[in-house]
């Protein structure tokens, strides 16, 4: 018997206090995790090393896991369960990209008890981390599992052309089969290291519609605040130019990935460390780095905030050596030092129908344009302005005295619109500096692109 959770999606708990998901308890679900992973990760080794070909990315392996044990599975404690793998060869590949040697992924989430984190969110989800620090581990829905089958092959593609980025980096999807239910899980990186004391946390979306943390989560021992709170609490982040823009250009480039896959209602994840505030401070108590040791920087390639926003190809050593843990310098308003982790966060959701009978319902009823919900070029065009106006700030030279390099700030800078010749739509107003001199290349198109698909009409 379980108690029900608000939202009636997860999360619920039994008669003894354990948190269950779909009448799962915890523990049996991270046991099923542990032995069903370390199952499908070992057979995979006994396989050649290949290029990932089309197919690949549709395979589905399955293998049953009784409590008795079996020929090829070891007896557990827990129920009968039938383990899914999706598209093992291409994620093998995801991981070698992130340089995720098998053993190391074995390691960080057989060797020791998964975590299990609070849930801040609306989803019901469960998340659990790896003692490591390495691997995040969430409860997806049945829709957000079929949507990233779907979105693989371009995953893989954008993948190769560029492994820095602050989108999710997917390392593995699976599916939990026991007492007629199916629960779906996927392995991504962990963006928040928990041996820095995080002092401020925000899930920003760059609308204005309900965004504000609830009363429930402001009370929280480490609430997640939102949009709103954030310009309550903020005047702005300030980095140093080229940070500024290599920041930039990755929120850019990831939002326009995004859109090309029609998605949206994505966050940004933000977590802020004040170095003025606790020069020495650990991280909470019971996290990693807390018992006074140094702690340990993430192995993972292209992990932390600072790798995933500098630099242009693969690096042979990525490893965080230093105290920032990855953290990416900054400043406050007040001048005050700051560490600064971030991620996109929540990519599974397709502007499908029901996303946009949404909208339009909400838009007769509030200001279609301040509403989560919205179609994916409005939604990234929107996101990108908050995070580069709201958010984000260059610190100003004193001998500045030529227009800014912040998009979208209509003060400073002329505006040029962009017409999309596929979609026969005039997009928002982008900056001139946008444009550069000489091939004059903007946002989707480049005027000789543009002049060859006039003459193609």
């Amino acid at each position: 018997m379980s108690t029900t959770t608000e939202n009636g999606v997860g999360g619920s708990r039994n008669m003894s206090g354990e948190k269950t998901y779909k009448k799962t308890t915890s523990s049996a679900l991270k046991g099923a995790i542990q032995l069903g992973i370390g199952y499908t990760v070992g057979n995979l080794t006994s396989k050649p090393d290949r290029d990932v070909l089309m197919q690949d990315f549709y395979v589905v392996e399955s293998v049953f896991l009784p409590s008795e044990g079996s020929n090829l599975t070891p007896a557990h404690h827990y129920p009968d369960f039938r383990f899914k793998t999706y598209a093992p060869l291409a994620f093998r590949y995801f991981r070698e990209l992130f340089g995720i040697k098998p053993d190391d992924y074995l390691y960080s989430i057989c060797n020791e008890p998964l975590i299990e984190l609070s849930n801040p969110g609306a989803s019901g989800s469960l998340f659990y981390l790896t003692s490591d620090d390495e691997f995040i581990i969430k409860t997806v829905q049945h829709k957000e599992a079929e949507f990233l089958q779907k979105l693989l092959p371009g995953y893989y593609m954008n993948l190769n052309q560029n492994p820095r980025t602050l989108l999710p980096k997917f390392y593995g999807l699976y599916c939990i089969q026991s007492g007629g239910v199916n629960i779906r899980l996927v392995v991504m990186n962990n963006v928040l290291p928990r041996s820095v004391k995080m002092h401020y946390k925000y899930d920003l979306k760059g609308s204005t519609y309900k965004r504000r943390a609830s009363r429930k989560e402001r009370e929280k021992a480490c609430p997640v605040y939102k949009d709103l709170d954030f310009q309550d609490m903020h005047e702005g982040l300030y980095f140093d130019a080229d940070t500024y823009n290599a920041l930039m250009k990755t929120l850019q480039r990831d939002c326009r990935v995004l859109e090309s896959f029609k998605i949206m209602d994505y966050s940004l994840l933000l977590a802020v460390h004040v170095l003025d505030q606790s020069p020495k401070e650990g991280g909470e108590p019971g996290q990693a780095g807390g018992d006074g040791k140094r702690p340990v920087a993430q192995r993972v390639l292209y992990s932390t905030a600072m790798e995933s926003i500098q630099g242009d190809g693969k690096a042979a050593e990525a490893h965080t050596t230093d105290d920032t843990m990855g953290g990416i310098p900054a400043k406050s308003h007040k001048e005050e030092k700051l560490l600064i982790f971030l991620g996109i966060i929540d990519i599974l959701q397709s502007y499908r129908f029901i996303k946009k009978l949404e909208h339009s319902w909400k838009a007769l009823v509030y200001d279609g344009d301040s509403v989560s919900v919205h179609r994916p070029g409005f939604y990234a065009n929107r996101f990108l302005k908050f995070m580069s106006t709201s958010v984000f700030r260059k610190t100003q030279s004193k001998s500045a005295g030529s227009c800014s390099s912040v998009p979208y700030e209509r003060d400073t800078c002329i505006y040029v619109r962009t017409f999309n010749w596929h979609t026969c739509q005039l997009h928002p107003l982008l900056p001139s500096e946008h444009f550069q001199v000489g091939w004059m290349s903007f946002g989707w198109w480049t005027f000789l692109d543009t002049r060859r698909k006039l003459l193609s009409m």
